[in-house]
């Protein structure tokens, strides 16, 4: 077989780390994987499912997964071109995205993903990207052949820019989505901005009611988030799982530390 394709975004909150535990609540069949809080889907890229909907808020993001779709090879040579310094770094996120094509705009975006700070897209009031350079950790651009699977996965892939109501609309019996939202903590500071707009405690809340019509619909669905008051208050009708993960959203060595978060899902695992 293949080796499996890995994704090629660093993205703030990833679940890499529990992916495994992630990966069995997926079922062969699932006629379709969705996604719509898609990030870097480093659990699609894992699944590797035979047809998927990813969508995101963040449009910088779904169309440079439709370049990478078509032209993988193309924005891999012209990243790689690319100095990777601090100075330059800054020269191309100074870049005015609305003067560049489309794929410009995605070599600029691969680009200050892998040398931005702790992978966090962060943009300011006017909408432009606005996170540091990372001294460290950061330069290291994936090799060509991650490229192209990446590629491969995405071609049987819908890719949709727009908010996760939606993407959720358009889900069919059958389907498996997998939600990874923002946090909206109000207990403690958390970062949850990954587009112009921050999700907030009411954007939760909506998302409890498309659980309920997807339960209804009969696509299954899977959870992840802080375990906090308002997700409990939301998502307490379906089944929990407590888990232990490591968080080091700060970037920094001593503030990493072991986070509690809610697993939420009306799959039987038993089934």
């Amino acid at each position: 077989p293949s080796p499996p394709a890995t994704s090629l975004f660093r993205w703030a909150g990833s679940k890499r780390k529990i992916l495994p535990l992630l990966a069995q609540y997926w079922r062969p069949g699932f006629k379709r994987y969705v996604e719509p809080f898609a990030g870097s889907a480093a659990l699609f890229f894992l699944l590797r499912p035979d047809r998927g909907l990813l969508g995101d808020i963040n449009e910088g993001l779904i169309e440079a997964y439709k370049v990478i779709r078509d032209q993988p090879d193309d924005v891999h040579a012209a990243v790689v071109r690319i100095t990777r310094s601090e100075s330059r770094y800054y020269q191309i996120r100074a870049q005015d995205i609305v003067r560049l094509s489309a794929f410009e705009r995605t070599v600029r975006f691969v680009y200050l993903n892998r040398l931005c700070f702790n992978g966090i897209f962060r943009t300011n009031a006017a909408g432009q990207f606005n996170v540091p350079y990372a001294h460290s950790r950061a330069g290291r651009i994936p090799p060509v052949e991650d490229f192209r699977r990446c590629a491969t996965l995405l071609a049987r892939t819908s890719l949709r820019s727009g908010d996760f109501g939606s993407i959720l609309t358009a889900t069919r019996r059958g389907d498996f989505a997998y939600l990874d939202p923002p946090y909206a903590v109000e207990s403690r500071r958390i970062f949850r901005q990954y587009s112009k707009r921050e999700f907030t405690k009411r954007d939760l809340e909506r998302l409890g009611d498309h659980l309920v019509t997807l339960d209804k619909r009969g696509v299954s669905f899977l959870v992840s988030y802080a375990d906090c008051r308002e997700a409990r208050d939301v998502l307490q009708k379906w089944r929990l799982r407590r888990i232990r993960v490591r968080r080091n959203i700060a970037g920094f060595s001593a503030s990493r530390r072991m986070a509690v978060e809610l697993l939420a899902t009306n799959i039987d695992r038993e089934s």
